[in-house]
């Protein structure tokens, strides 16, 4: 149920800045502004038209708090189909407050976290989907993810699925009314054209389902762990991959005890770096914990950067270079699922010859330099081909929210069972019962199902100005 109070919050960053700008809406949105300002026009603002504003000052009791510019926006024609005020006023925290602190003298109530997208969704100007990618768009970090996020506000996902349910749907109903006439044995929906849109629906489902494991690490950034016994290079590959002395280098091996994490953009994917503590034995008991944790790090990540000196490779020829081949074979039996990068590092010290042997018997070996910086952005371009960007450029929907994909995958298993049903000859009354599930984890994902518990854990997670 839409509550009628109207609300205010502080719709940008929390803190002191050049502008900051404070959100009422609701009913009395226009009548409780209209007693705090007033313009430099003379006008009312309750007789304005939407989308204006006004340039005028914050008053109460003949003290002037700030000039300040005002914009009305009039329901329906606002973010949350009600009547809506923003007040643009100077960043100061200490203006901030007083501003906020009269308007809940004056009537207004706090809004909570999320509550104007919530209105916006119970008023039908955005469907559930919509709003949780408004969540989504304010946390984006980078291209890719900003991308998904505006085309799934703009209901490229929602109308995916709204046109496979409206379709769905028809067919429901001439099901159930064959229901109505089940005595004298007649079919109304055409068995040939459902089953062909069982097809549909399944294939869709299914592509929406499989674009979830971009999607989310899209969404949350890949995970890449740089693993790799003791003084190979790794915390310098680190450093020369984020363009900073982020971690500890020096000719001590065991120098890092302990994962060190940070994020990069490759062009417009976020990609998080894992330096982990060098694998050897040690008696050293810090140092294995710190080797306990890669392990652990190599079981959460998505591609593992296995980082070797290739100096040391050819120091004793083919003898290191088999040692090598053996160890990047149990880490990739150890993990068969993860994308494996080989790395010889320091190969500014090789020579022709001897980089040429190496390729020879490790075709797939990525040669750099980490400390001159030489190779890194054929790292990153390998880095880069093991994500499937081809949706984003043909602007497909990715799928990056939990609950969507659960949704999705209750879905297709109930689309399964009416294709088993239809292939089956089962009666129109069973088939129905799975329709109707079916049905509802379509509309779990856009809204036309929901409950306030739901709501509460969706609307939760928003900051407190939208």
């Amino acid at each position: 149920m839409i509550s009628q109070e109207t609300i205010v919050a502080l719709a940008s960053p929390s803190g002191a800045g050049a502008i900051a700008v404070i959100r009422l809406s609701g009913k009395e949105a226009l009548s409780i502004a209209e007693q705090v300002f007033q313009s430099v026009s003379g006008k009312s603002i309750s007789k304005q038209k939407t989308h204006t504003i006004h340039l005028g000052h914050i008053i109460d009791d003949g003290k002037v708090f700030d000039q300040v510019l005002l914009s009305i926006f009039i329901n329906p024609h606002s973010y949350t189909g009600e009547d809506v005020v923003e007040i643009s006023c100077h960043g100061s925290t200490y203006i901030q407050q007083q501003i906020i602190q009269l308007l809940l003298r004056k009537g207004c109530r706090m809004a909570q976290a999320g509550e104007f997208t919530l209105r916006a969704f119970l008023n039908g100007k955005l469907d559930l989907s919509q709003a949780e990618a408004v969540a989504d768009l304010i946390s984006s970090d980078n291209e890719a993810s900003h991308q998904i996020a505006m085309q799934q506000m703009r209901g490229g996902f929602s109308n995916e699925i709204a046109k496979l349910r409206e379709e769905l749907l028809n067919f429901a109903s001439l099901i159930e009314l064959e229901l109505d006439f089940a005595e004298e044995d007649v079919e109304f929906a055409d068995r040939t054209q459902f089953s062909d849109l069982l097809n549909r629906i399944e294939f869709v489902l299914k592509r929406l389902i499989d674009s979830f494991a971009v999607g989310n690490v899209i969404k949350n950034g890949i995970p890449v762990a740089i693993v790799g016994e003791p003084n190979v290079g790794k915390s310098t590959l680190l450093n020369a991959l984020l363009n900073e002395e982020r971690a500890i280098v020096s000719e001590i091996a065991g120098t890092t005890r302990d994962t060190i994490e940070d994020e990069l953009v490759i062009g417009g994917i976020g990609f998080r770096f894992i330096d982990t503590a060098g694998i050897r034995e040690t008696k050293d008991v810090v140092e294995s914990i710190g080797i306990k944790k890669t392990f652990e790090k190599i079981e959460h990540a998505q591609v593992v950067v296995y980082l070797l000196d290739g100096s040391w490779m050819m120091e004793d020829g083919s003898h290191n270079i088999k040692k090598v081949q053996i160890e990047a074979e149990k880490i990739k039996n150890q993990f068969p699922l993860k994308p494996l990068i080989i790395i010889a590092n320091k190969s500014d010290k090789l020579s022709s010859s001897q980089i040429s042997n190496l390729k020879s018997e490790i075709p797939s070996i990525l040669l750099l330099s980490a400390k001159e910086k030489i190779g890194i952005d054929d790292l990153k371009t390998q880095l880069l081909s093991f994500v499937n960007t081809g949706a984003l450029r043909n602007n497909e929907t990715i799928v990056t929210n939990t609950r969507h994909y659960d949704s999705l995958l209750k879905a297709l298993e109930e689309i399964q069972k009416v294709k088993f049903g239809l292939q089956s000859n089962l009666s129109s009354d069973l088939m129905a019962i799975d329709i109707k599930q079916a049905l509802y984890y379509f509309g779990e994902i856009t809204g036309e199902v929901t409950n306030d518990e739901l709501l509460g854990n969706i609307f939760a997670n928003f900051c407190i100005g939208k």
